[in-house]
């Protein structure tokens, strides 16, 4: 018998990503602080977050195969967050335009029942092309990004943002690396097809 799927997570756009694999799951709140440490890399950010996501879900899904997963966009080198306001994101934006931005996203597929832990760290590069201020004022007004790293939903208007995405899977950029998550589900006996 092959063990159950959960979603540590209660983003609408990783359980939307997750549903395209057919496969049952549920899905539960990690609760974890997602504080950076002192120095920390994006890279190691997302490894450990996702990772204990993953874990802090274990005790209630002991029998479970647990997704972790967290995102953060950096641009000219700095963490970028999710905006939470509309000056945020105008500020975000405007920092963005013309730029490369890559996001990192961390992902760990947790075996609650060995305490096996899969962690990657999958990054994506946005090439953002030159924006008018007016641009990002109508953008942010039509879409309401507030609660997306890096102020801007590429699955939506945001791609009119844009002049070349680069990376290995594009739900990556969304937050759930698929391609990588079924090679790890793979490793632990589960077959999507």
């Amino acid at each position: 018998m092959t063990q159950p799927l959960l979603l540590a997570s209660t983003s609408p756009f990783r359980k939307v990503l997750l549903d395209k694999f057919q496969y049952p799951f549920e899905t539960a709140n990690p609760n974890t602080d997602e504080s950076s440490f002192s120095g920390e890399s994006a890279e190691a950010l997302v490894q450990r977050l996702a990772e204990q996501k993953a874990k802090a879900c274990g005790n209630n899904y002991p029998e479970h195969l647990i997704i972790g997963s967290d995102q953060v966009c950096v641009i000219n080198g700095k963490i970028i967050g999710k905006p939470h306001t509309v000056e945020n994101a105008c500020l975000q934006l405007k920092a963005a335009s013309g730029q490369i931005v890559t996001f990192y996203t961390g992902l760990c597929l947790y075996n609650a029942k060995t305490g096996q832990s899969d962690v990657i760290c999958e990054p994506f590069h946005v090439h953002f092309r030159q924006l008018t201020e007016q641009e990002i004022e109508r953008y942010i007004e039509r879409e309401m990004p507030l609660y997306c790293a890096g102020s801007f939903m590429c699955e939506g208007l945001g791609i009119a943002l844009f002049n070349k995405l680069e990376g290995r899977d594009p739900n990556t950029l969304i937050g759930l690396p698929l391609i990588a998550l079924r090679e790890m589900l793979e490793k632990q006996g589960i077959s999507i097809l």
